[in-house]
Parts: structure tokens; sequence; C-alpha cells
């Protein structure tokens, strides 16, 4: 019956595994040598009170313990108690701590508990104990991924699939790098594998719905979505998605239900803001738009997309006095200073008072009685960023993208070595970056900043036009920072159609007026237009070189 009990729990079958060891039970095998089954069984059958009856008392034999313990540590974990976990692992790693699987459970118990860097030593050791085991290579390829980038993930979980081709979790991660990477035939196939092995599995009709809404293929996105049967509907990135695509089929009113559950789980999702503004603005509800942004539109560093957005709302409502102030500050140019994250916490609050002091000794403290936590080596970085010590704020940066790299961290760390006036490390960051994430829209822009640099402006036009057809066609640094490079290249034409179209959405952003009358200069095109142009922009964000060669040019022109 034993036996059975167990080949019923590898099967995950909870129920067929209690009714084998209750008649073991009844033929009058000891409890404690029972213990740890049942406990599996009753997780298995999502009854974590039965499970902690038989688990708590830690009564196993000793061929039983490693089972025992290591069930307890999935119940504390289950239940959030992540300290009495820990102990329960370091029992079981007593009775045998040369098991690759468990060292792999106490990694993502680490990564949970805000311990990072020890997570991947964690990984490391359970691939070094066995190089074969399907959930060490998986986890390892996670941590991969995080911290170096999709491409350098596959190997991983290739050699995961080597070992086992028919694992349904390595598949999906396999699937979803695949489709970051922009190699979307390659997911699809994997993806209908996962199908074959587990029909009707959500995991993998959601990644064929975001293969779809990328092709630009909504409506077979929204059918693909439909057959997930809300078995993900709780998932964070689902929800997102789902509501993005509401909002591209028109059903606004829908979409922004959505964003505001979201929101209330993640309020300092600025992607869901945006969307939930826009959702909003599209739904009519005007009103309600002006006073659920109220508070982020007050933050001093709100983005200009929000802020035009509500603006447009105060527009519709009449109220131009207050749609003026917004506007005037969307059309503000953007600083490349830095400046701190409103979500990073007391750190990040200290920073924004000033205090910089404080702050260094609070992330300093935080940093050493939880080394290698990623949020707190970016708070540490930021701080030493704010003090002006560049070279110290990229120490910490680097060891926080070696736990993840991601857009943001990658702006610090551009920013730092900037800061440094080290260009060839930027070329170097950037590059690295984009061979690792080629889809980045924001590693695009910094290489298109970087190649205009280098003067190599046919490549930065290659990039911002990429960017501009694939984006929303409604950033306006975008659309004028690819006008001047049209301009630089003597593309006088050309720059005036994007500098035209950045002028439009905002007549009152320097930048656009700037890009806009340099167009009409370089073109010799309406010198009148092009005066006030140039000069509107000299009185918004004061006067450059461009501006003043622009002013040169136009008089000579005039004669």
């Amino acid at each position: 019956m034993i036996e059975q009990a167990r080949a019923a729990l590898e099967r995950g079958d909870g129920v067929d595994a209690e009714v084998k060891l209750g008649k073991a039970l009844d033929a009058g095998v000891p409890p404690q040598a029972l213990a740890a089954l049942m406990g599996e069984a009753m997780l298995a059958r999502d009854a974590p009170d039965r499970a902690r009856r038989w688990l708590e008392p830690q009564n196993f034999t000793a061929d039983t313990a490693f089972a025992g313990f290591r069930a307890l540590a999935r119940l504390e974990q289950r239940d959030g108690n992540l300290p009495a976990a820990g102990k329960a692992y370091d029992k079981a790693l007593k009775v045998d701590p040369d098991d690759a699987s468990l060292w792999v459970e106490i990694g993502r118990l680490r990564y949970r508990g805000g311990q990072h860097a020890l997570a991947i030593e964690a990984a490391n050791h359970a691939v070094a104990l066995d190089p074969s085991d399907t959930a060490a290579l998986l986890f390892r390829g996670q941590l991969v991924r995080d911290g170096y980038g999709l491409r350098a993930a596959l190997p991983w979980f290739e050699a995961a699939l080597s070992q086992d081709p028919n694992d349904v979790p390595v598949l999906l991660e396999y699937a979803a790098t695949l489709g970051e990477l922009n190699r979307a035939s390659e997911a699809v196939v994997v993806t209908r594998r996962v199908l074959e092995l587990s029909p009707g599995n959500p995991q993998a009709y959601f990644l064929q719905s975001v293969i779809a809404a990328r092709a630009g293929n909504f409506e077979l996105a929204r059918a693909l979505l439909n057959r997930t049967g809300n078995k993900l509907a709780s998932v964070s990135a689902v929800m997102l998605f789902e509501a993005t695509l509401e909002l591209g089929a028109g059903n606004a009113a829908v979409a922004a239900e959505q964003l505001e559950i979201f929101l209330e789980r993640h309020p300092d999702n600025v992607r869901a803001r945006h969307l939930l503004a826009r959702a909003l603005y599209l739904g009519g509800e005007y009103r309600y738009l002006t006073r659920r942004m109220a508070s982020a539109v007050a933050d001093p560093g709100a983005d200009p997309y929000l802020l035009t957005t509500v603006a447009r709302a105060y527009e519709v409502l009449g109220e131009r006095e207050n749609a003026a102030p917004l506007l005037d500050r969307a059309a503000a140019p953007r600083t490349a200073s830095f400046r701190p994250e409103a979500d990073k916490g007391p750190v990040g609050e200290l920073l924004a008072q000033g205090r910089l002091q404080e702050a260094q000794r609070l992330a300093e403290a935080r940093r050493a009685a939880l080394p290698g936590n990623r949020e707190n080596l970016l708070a540490a970085g930021d701080v030493q960023l704010a003090l002006g010590n560049a070279a110290e704020a990229d120490v910490r940066y680097a060891a926080a993208g070696a736990i993840r790299m991601s857009d943001g961290l990658l702006l610090r760390r551009f920013q730092a070595t900037l800061a440094r006036q080290d260009f060839a490390g930027a070329q170097l960051l950037v590059r690295g970056y984009l061979l690792q994430t080629p889809t980045s829209r924001t590693a695009l822009r910094l290489a298109a900043i970087l190649a205009v640099r280098a003067n190599d402006l046919a490549r930065a036009e290659r990039i911002l036009e990429y960017l501009s057809q694939t984006g929303s066609g409604r950033d306006v640094q975008l659309l004028a920072d690819l006008a001047m490079v049209e301009i630089g290249a003597g593309d006088a034409a050309e720059g005036e159609v994007e500098a035209q179209g950045a002028y439009r959405l905002q007549r009152a952003n320097p930048v656009a007026s700037q890009a806009l009358g340099l167009a009409l200069v370089e073109g010799g095109r309406r010198p009148q237009t092009a005066a006030a142009l140039l000069d509107k922009a000299r009185a918004m964000m004061g006067d450059n070189a461009l501006l003043a060669q622009a002013r040169i040019k136009l008089a000579d022109s005039r004669g």
C-alpha cells in the first residue's frame, strides 16, 4: 500500500494516496511511518490544515524524515512562514545534503525571501550536484534570463529539455523566452507541443495569445485568451494583457475596470496607470479621470503622457485654466538628471527630500543587513549616484543587474557610465543589453543617442524610424529626435514631416518647436514661421548652439 501511495503522489493524486495510506494505517503501520506521506497527500489535496496535523509534530521515522521535513517546508512556504520553512529545509539538509532538487527548493525560498544572491548560489550548487537534474537546469535558466538576458537563458532550457523533452514547465519557459526574442514561429511550435502533452494548458494559450497580439492579430489574440477559461485571471501579467486587448477592441469601460483591479495590487505600475488614463478618456469618463489621476499629476515627476491625457480631459470639460498648466509641464524639456523613483521606499523618500547623508546611512545599513538583495543594492546605487559617486553607484548597480537586469536598471547604469565620461563603456553596456534583449525599446533609444554622439546618423535614423513605426505614434520626443537626425543627415523634407507630427501632438513643446523651426530653415521654407518657432523654442528652454546657428542661417537667407 505504501508504494502504491508513493506512486499516486508522483501522479499528483492526493486523494488516491490518502486512501492507500488509510488502508496502511488500518493494517497496523505506525503513524510515524506514514506521517510524511500523509502530509504530502494533504498538500496535494490542497488541505493545509490537515497536512499540518501530520507534519508539524515532526514525528517521522529515519527513512521518511527527509520527505517529512521537505513537505513541512513546503507547507510553511504555502502559509507564508518563510523562516519556519528555512528551518525545515535545514533539517532536511542534515538528512541528505546532496539532493539537487532540494537545493532548487531552497533557492526558490531564498529568492522569495529577498536573499537573491544566495538563491543564485543555491541554483549553481544544485546544477553542480546533478547536471542532469531538470528542475535545477530550469531554475538556473530562469535566473540567467533575469540577470544576463534572454539569449543567455536558452542553452539552459535546451539542456533541461535534452534530459526530458516532455517537461511542460520547461517547455513553457522556453516558449516564453523564444517569444520575447521575436522568434514567434518557434515559440508557437513549442506551445503546440505543450498542448499535446497537457491539453487545455492555459499558459500555452496565453503565450499564443501574446504572440498573436504582437503580430497585430487582436481578434485571434482574444480568442486564444478566452481558451484559458479564466484560469489565469488572477495573474498580474495576464490581467494587464487582457485589459490592453479590451482597450484595443474598443471596450474602454471593461478595460478600465480591469485596470483598476490591477492597480489596487500594483499602485506604482506606470504602464497600467497610462492605460487606465487612456481607457477613462476614451470611455468619456473625463471628470473621474481628472479626480483619479489628481495625485499622479501633482507629482513633480509626472510624465508627459499622463499630464497631456488629463489636460485633454479638462479641455473637454471646458476647464482650460486647469488644462493649461498641465500642458505646459508636459511640454517642458525632459532633463537627463538623476531623479529617484517614487516607489523606492524610505531611501527614496530621503533622497527626494535632499537628505543625502541620511539616505546613505539607511541604504548601506539595509545592504549590510540583507546582502545580495536587489532592491537594497538599487537603493544604495541611487544614493551614490545622487551623491555624485558614479563609480560606486555602478558597482552596486552591476551587482543588482547580476540578479535581474531591467530597462530601468539599464538607464541607471547608462547614467552612471556617462557621469564618468566613459562613452566606450556606455557603448558596451547598451550593445550587450541589446544582444540579449533585442526588443528593448529603452535600449534602442539609448543606442540611437550613442549613434548620434558618434556621428553615425544613418544608424540613429534606422533605429528611430523602427521605434516610430512600431510605437504608438504619440511620442513627441521620439518624433522630434527622428526629425533632428534626418535634418542632420541632410534630409530636411523628411525632417519636416516628423517635426510636423511632433508639433501637432504638442504645440507648446519646445523640442517640437525647435525641430520644426530647424527643418523649415534647412529646407528654405516659410521663413517667418521658422523664425517664430525658433524664438518660441528659445523662450521656453533657453538658447543653444543649434538655435543660434539656425538664426544666423535664417538671417543670411533674408540677405
